[in-house]
């Protein structure tokens, strides 16, 4: 799939609230972030590589050379600025003299839909009115690339700038829906309470523009602080004995980055079961041999510390040779044995290790749902944000239920790497099945993990994930759009039962799939209930406004 290059300009205005910025709603039919919040923005047109004889400011080799380009940089900002003009109404240009262009509304209106249409272009309009586009007025935010996955990909610059003074915004009504002005921390609430829909980058823009007084403080700090460039170049890896070319958004990427920093090609493309690897001094990875639909390479059990003080999280499960391998690989000098919940594929090896080593076992209480490990008992009950000392430092213990009550995830401050269980997932998202699974709890454990310092996830299946912040806004963001679709089949279809839901909530899941999508659909619909935003009365749901 091509990767097309993409531009955005945040604008932002100052107001009594403090700063804030604007964000357009996309029309709920669109392919690409159907009903989310967004800057303006959208791909670079070869028109606006023509524009450079109607830049003012810096040179586009300076640009470029911001942006870790060979040329063309000024292009992406010519680009920003005809998208905000197109999709918002506001044209941020100027004249010879740094004043806006003074053009009454209609004639504005008559030169957007002309460009919208493809019919006339922003270079005419510069030349008709002596404009130029004030680059040296745009400071360089932030880059992403779209992952795998979505129907389309973009290599994407954000920008922001001032709000041009004394324009209205009046978004176009059909790409865009509706726009608003908030300041990021009220738009950051709003996520949290599932009232907007963000995509990851904006959420990411949104966290770095929080706690400025004025516009011109976030244009200082943006200018002094730019945008560290994107991991997107191609890096080596060996795959059954021969060397290949893993690309960002493949399971093993991140991996290879962090255990091959200089790019040699000696870090491995596929997880082996009872093969160790060393993800960082003190860290171990041993996987158990037990592959499979939902637990993908296998249970991941990760050994911290060295010596006679060795921690264990997550056994696994008790399958002889894999309990030989770990006591092989520990040499029995295993002290504690954590878990980050009992489910069957995580705990049970906990028992005959204990029996083995004398570990203390520690987690938290066993939920009784019929789908526990009830072999795991306990020596201690974990508490909420304790820090358990270990022999490769402190680790933090973080209650996270939402996929099972007694969930709990672990973070290495030392490397600001979370083990984080089932909680978040390599490849696919993680089953919330009611009644022990709870949607609520899941995505207030989520936010909660948003806010750590992190830099690796080590997770329960799969690969060691880089840009954690990325993958937990993507896990939000994922939910919440799901949620938008259950909220609108209940007032579609409401009162009705959950099959009938599930067929349209679900319409872009195959049917084999639904008994698995109704498990989910259950658990959004008891948290909507919690809200007071849903009531089941026999057997069949409906909206509460």
């Amino acid at each position: 799939m091509q990767i097309r290059p993409a531009a955005t300009l945040a604008l932002v205005r100052d107001s009594d609230r403090g700063p804030e910025i604007l964000l357009l709603q996309r029309s709920h039919d669109a392919v690409f972030l159907p009903g989310f919040y967004v800057y303006p923005g959208g791909a670079v047109d070869d028109a606006d590589h023509t524009l450079e004889p109607h830049i003012a400011g810096p040179s586009d080799a300076d640009i470029s050379r911001l942006m870790n380009l060979p040329e063309g940089g000024y292009s992406y900002i010519a680009a920003a600025i005809r998208e905000c003009f197109e999709e918002a109404g506001l044209l941020l240009a100027a004249t010879d003299d740094g004043g806006w262009p003074d053009l009454a509304e209609t004639e504005l209106l008559q030169w957007r839909e002309g460009l919208t249409s493809g019919e006339r272009s922003l270079a005419e309009l510069c030349r008709a009115h002596n404009l130029r586009l004030p680059l040296h007025q745009v400071a360089y935010l932030d880059h992403w690339i779209t992952p795998p996955g979505p129907p389309r990909r973009f290599d994407t610059r954000f920008f922001i700038a001032e709000a041009p003074a004394g324009m209205q915004v009046r978004h176009d009504g059909a790409e865009i829906i509706d726009h608003i002005w908030l300041t990021p921390t009220q738009a950051l609430a709003d996520h949290a309470e599932g009232r907007r829909l963000f995509g990851t980058p904006t959420l990411h823009t949104l966290r770095l523009l929080q706690g400025f007084a004025s516009v011109a403080a976030i244009m200082a700090h943006v200018r002094q602080n730019p945008p560290e460039p994107f991991p997107y170049e191609p890096w080596p890896a060996l795959k059954d004995g021969r060397q290949i070319t893993l690309k960002p958004g493949e399971p093993a990427y991140a991996e290879a980055r962090l255990l091959d920093p200089q790019g040699q090609g000696g870090s491995a493309a596929v997880i082996a079961p009872g093969q160790p690897v060393t993800l960082a001094p003190g860290v171990v990875r041993l996987t158990a041999p037990n592959p499979g639909v939902m637990t993908g390479p296998g249970t991941n059990c990760y050994l911290l510390g060295s010596g006679d003080d060795l921690t264990l999280i997550d056994p696994g499960p008790a399958i002889d040779s894999h309990i030989a391998r770990l006591l092989e690989h520990s040499g029995g000098r295993i002290k504690r044995i954590l878990v980050t919940h009992t489910h069957r594929d995580h705990s049970p090896a906990a028992a005959p290790l204990k029996a083995a080593t004398g570990a203390e076992l520690l987690g938290f209480a066993v939920p009784d749902d019929g789908f526990q490990d009830t072999s795991f008992t306990p020596d201690r009950l974990l508490l909420d944000n304790e820090m358990l000392e270990t022999g490769a430092g402190p680790l933090q213990v973080l209650h996270t239920p939402g996929h099972a009550s007694n969930h709990a995830c672990f973070l290495l401050p030392s490397l600001q790497m979370l083990f984080a269980g089932d909680h978040i997932m390599q490849g696919s998202t993680v089953v919330i099945n009611p009644p022990d699974g709870d949607m609520k709890a899941y995505l207030h454990s989520l936010h909660r993990l948003s806010l750590l310092d992190l830099r690796w996830i080590a997770p329960a299946h799969g690969f060691v994930m880089g840009l954690p912040l990325a993958m937990i806004d993507y896990l939000i963001t994922h939910r919440m759009a799901r949620e938008f679709r259950v909220v609108e089949a209940l007032k579609a279809l409401g009162p009705a039962d959950i099959p009938t839901l599930t067929s349209q909530a679900y319409s872009d899941t195959p049917k084999a799939l639904h008994g698995l999508a109704a498990r989910s659909l259950l658990a959004h619909l008891l948290k909507l209930e919690q809200e007071n935003h849903a009531r089941c009365e026999d057997n069949r749901w409906r909206w509460v406004p």
